[in-house]
C-alpha cells in the first residue's frame, strides 16, 4: 500500500508540474551554437504569443524579445506626467500625423510548407497553424498562394500541361492543392478570428503557351494566349471557391523580370511593363470582372523594388490597365542595393495605389547558409526591413514559406532558404526561429486597419521604430535596438504623457498603450 501511495503521489506531482508548464506557455529554448536560440514545439506543447487586453488609462504593456534570453516577455508600465529627462533616449509620438492604413502581415502556403506541415503528427500540425493564425499565436491575416507550382514544389507543373488545350478542357488542380494547400488554408482559417486575406500569384503559364516551350529559362507568354491565360487564372479562383476559399488579390506574375534572364533555373515567365499593362488592361481585368471576380484586387510588379518607379509608371500610364490596378507588390531581395525612398516616391506619384511587401526570406544569398537555427541576426534583418517598409508607405509585409525542413526545402531546383518555422520530422517537433518572433511583434500588435502615426527618434544609431493607432483606440510602437547597449527610453506621447522603460541590448520591443 505504501508503494502504491508513493506512486500515486509521484503521479499527482507530475500532473501538477505538467499543468504548471502548460499554463505558463513560455518558450522552451534550444541552442544550436548560433547567436541565439529557437523555441521548441511539439504535439503536446507550444509557447503562446501574449495578448494585450483592456488597459486602464495610463497603463501600457511592453513585449520584449532579446538575443540573450527572452521571447515575448511581458512588462507592465505606467505613464507619468510629461518629462524632459536628459538621461533617457527620447521618442516623440504624434498621433495627429497620419499616414497609410495597414492591410496585414502573413506568409505563403507553398507546396513545401504543406509538405512539411504534413510530416508532423496531427496535434503538432495544429500547434503550428495556431502559432501563425490562432488568437494564441501571432494572428497572421494574409496568406499567399501560388497558382500551380513554384520552385518550392517537388516538381515543375501547371494545371494544364496539354499542348493546344485553348479551351482549358483538361484544366485541373493537382495533388498538391488537395493535400498540401487547400486543407491547411482551410484549417488555418478555422483557427483565425478574422478572415484570412488570400493573395494568388502564378510562377509560369503552361509551357505550350510560352515562347521557349519550358516552365523555366528565358521565355514569355505568347500574345495569342493572353486571353487563355486570363481564363486559366479565373479557373483557379473558381476551383478554390468550390472549397470556400476566396481571394482578395492577385498578381499577374511572380517576379516577371526572372523570365527575361537566360537559363533562369526555376519556374518563371518574362514580362515587360508594357506587356503586363496590355495583359491587365485588355485581358485579366475584364475577364475577372466578367466572371464575377471583379472584387479581386490586381497588384502589378510583384518583384524587386529596384524596378520602381519605372515599372509602375509604364503600367499605370496605360489608361485601361490603370482602371484595374489597385497597387504594387514588392519583394525584398534587392533591398540592400535600393533605398526605401523609391517606395515613398511611388506613393507620391500614385497615392491611390497601395504598396504590399509580398515576399521575403533569409538564406537566399549564395554566401549564406540556407537554414541558420537560432540566428538573431536574421530577426534583426527582418525587423529592420519591416520597420523601414512601413515607414515608407508599405501597407503590409508577407514572409515566404510558412514552414520548411532542416535543409530549407523541399525545392525541386535546389533553391533552399530559411523559414520562421523549421520542421524536424524525425522528432515530431518544429522550431520557431527568432524570425518568427520578429514577425509576431508586428502582426500580433498592429491589427488590420491600424494607421501609421508620427514618430521621431532622437537616437537613431542602430535604433529604429514605427508607430500606429489601432482600430480599438490603443497605440502600438515597435522599437528595434541593434546596438550592444541597453537603452533607457522616454516615450513621449503628446496626448498621453511620458513612459519610461529599457530596450535591452540586441532586442525587439513592442509597446501597446491606451
Amino acid at each position: 500500500m505504501a508503494s502504491f501511495n508513493f506512486f500515486c503521489t509521484i503521479f499527482l506531482v507530475s500532473i501538477l508540474v505538467y499543468r504548471a508548464v502548460v499554463v505558463a506557455k513560455d518558450c522552451i529554448p534550444r541552442h544550436y551554437g548560433k547567436s541565439s536560440f529557437v523555441c521548441v514545439c511539439n504535439a503536446t506543447y507550444c509557447d503562446d504569443s501574449p495578448m494585450v487586453g483592456d488597459l486602464a488609462a495610463g497603463q501600457a504593456t511592453l513585449i520584449s524579445s532579446t538575443k540573450a534570453d527572452a521571447r515575448f516577455r511581458i512588462t507592465n508600465l505606467t505613464f507619468v506626467g510629461f518629462s524632459n529627462s536628459l538621461l533617457a533616449n527620447q521618442i516623440f509620438i504624434d498621433p495627429s500625423v497620419v499616414y497609410q492604413k495597414i492591410i496585414g502581415f502573413g506568409g505563403a502556403f507553398t507546396d513545401a510548407a504543406g509538405i512539411n506541415i504534413a510530416k508532423l503528427s496531427i496535434l503538432a500540425q495544429q500547434n503550428l497553424l495556431k502559432s501563425y493564425f490562432g488568437s494564441e499565436g501571432i494572428e497572421y491575416g494574409l496568406g499567399r498562394v501560388p497558382i500551380g507550382g513554384s520552385d518550392f514544389s517537388t516538381w515543375a507543373y501547371t494545371y494544364d500541361d496539354f499542348p493546344g488545350d485553348n479551351n482549358l478542357a483538361n484544366f485541373s488542380l493537382t495533388r498538391e492543392d488537395f493535400f498540401f494547400k487547400i486543407p491547411y488554408i482551410s484549417w488555418a482559417q478555422s483557427f483565425s478570428v478574422k478572415p484570412i486575406k488570400l493573395l494568388a500569384s502564378p510562377w509560369s503559364a503552361p509551357a505550350w503557351m510560352k515562347s521557349n516551350g519550358k516552365l523555366n529559362g528565358k521565355g514569355y507568354l505568347l500574345q495569342e494566349y493572353y486571353q487563355v491565360w486570363a481564363e486559366y487564372i479565373v479557373r483557379f479562383f473558381e476551383e478554390y471557391k468550390k472549397h470556400d476559399l476566396h481571394f482578395f488579390a492577385v498578381t499577374p506574375q511572380n517576379e516577371p523580370a526572372d523570365g527575361n534572364i537566360p537559363d533562369f533555373p526555376f519556374n518563371c515567365m518574362g514580362w515587360t511593363p508594357e506587356q503586363q499593362a496590355m495583359f491587365v488592361g485588355l485581358n485579366l481585368g475584364p475577364t475577372l470582372e466578367a466572371s464575377g471576380f471583379g472584387s479581386i484586387k490586381i497588384l502589378i510588379m510583384d518583384d524587386q523594388r529596384l524596378l520602381l518607379p519605372k515599372w509602375a509608371e509604364s503600367v499605370l500610364s496605360h489608361p485601361v490597365a490603370k482602371k484595374y490596378v489597385a497597387g504594387v507588390g514588392v519583394h525584398w531581395y534587392s533591398d540592400l542595393f535600393t533605398p526605401a525612398a523609391v517606395l515613398s516616391n511611388f506613393h507620391e506619384k500614385f497615392p491611390d495605389h497601395f504598396i504590399l511587401a509580398t515576399e521575403a526570406c533569409e538564406g537566399d544569398k549564395p554566401w549564406q547558409p540556407a537554414v541558420s537555427l537560432g540566428s538573431w541576426e536574421r530577426l534583426e534583418s527582418y525587423a529592420h526591413n519591416i520597420i523601414e517598409d512601413l515607414n515608407h508607405w508599405v501597407t503590409g509585409w508577407m514572409d515566404w514559406n510558412l514552414a520548411l525542413d532542416e535543409g530549407g526545402g523541399p525545392n525541386w531546383a535546389g533553391n533552399f532558404v530559411d523559414s520562421p518555422i523549421i520542421v524536424n520530422k524525425a522528432r515530431d517537433e518544429f522550431y520557431k526561429q527568432p524570425m518568427f518572433y520578429a514577425l509576431g511583434h508586428f502582426s500580433k500588435y498592429i491589427p488590420e486597419d491600424s494607421v501609421r502615426i508620427g514618430i521621431d527618434l532622437i537616437d537613431n544609431s542602430n535604433f529604429f521604430g514605427t508607430a500606429f493607432k489601432r482600430p480599438d483606440g490603443k497605440r502600438t510602437v515597435v522599437l528595434l535596438n541593434r546596438s550592444n547597449e541597453d537603452k533607457l527610453i522616454m516615450l513621449i506621447d503628446r496626448e498621453r504623457g511620458s513612459l519610461e522603460f529599457t530596450c535591452p541590448a540586441r532586442s525587439l520591443n513592442t509597446v501597446v498603450y491606451g
